[in-house]
């Protein structure tokens, strides 16, 4: 590894050492705290190499490609954000590339149509968005028992409108329902 690839608080792999943080560069050499013990190495010629990301956590220590992986399904799941190949595969396979055709009363006003998968998305978000705002309700620090059965009853109303649409779900479990 050239000396000029080399900064202060980089991560490094030493093949005797093992990983150590690089603590000073100079011209030639390089002060690397391992383990045992602070270093003055020639990373030119030891062979050192940058060492997999790491972030350490309230003493946890994992990949970094693993913490992000991890923390971004998290942040997925809990805004609701689905796969739009993940929402087509709840649609029922009889509405498959079927389309959603809005027909105005007035025959000089234009037909609408809309392909399935793209209508059964926006309800499967809005689903989601549903969700959200009920985990918020409930986790709620400043309000009342009271106040959020009272804004759950709205939610349950909502779900109870939207169970028109259930006869698009392959699975009944994925339908919406007005139970709580």
């Amino acid at each position: 590894m050239k000396i000029q690839s080399l900064t202060v608080g980089l991560r490094v792999r030493h093949p005797e050492y093992g990983v150590g943080v690089v603590k000073a560069v100079s011209e030639h050499l390089a002060e690397i705290r391992f383990d045992d013990a602070l270093r003055s190495i020639d990373p030119e010629l030891s062979n050192v190499t940058p060492a997999e990301p790491h972030a350490t956590l309230t003493g946890l220590e994992v990949s970094l490609e693993q913490m992000i992986t991890s923390t971004v399904e998290r942040v997925i799941d809990r805004i609701g954000i689905e796969d739009p190949k993940a929402t087509v595969e709840l649609l029922g396979p009889r509405w498959q590339k079927g389309k959603l055709v809005v027909h105005p009363a007035d025959p000089a006003l234009q037909t609408k149509e809309v392909p399935l998968e793209v209508f059964f998305h926006k309800i499967v978000g809005l689903r989601n968005q549903l969700r959200v705002l009920e985990q918020k309700i409930n986790s709620h620090p400043a309000m009342t028992d009271a106040e959020k059965v009272d804004l759950q009853q709205y939610i349950s109303r909502c779900y109870g409108s939207l169970t028109t649409f259930n006869l698009l779900f392959k699975n009944k479990e994925d339908q919406f329902s007005s139970r709580a």
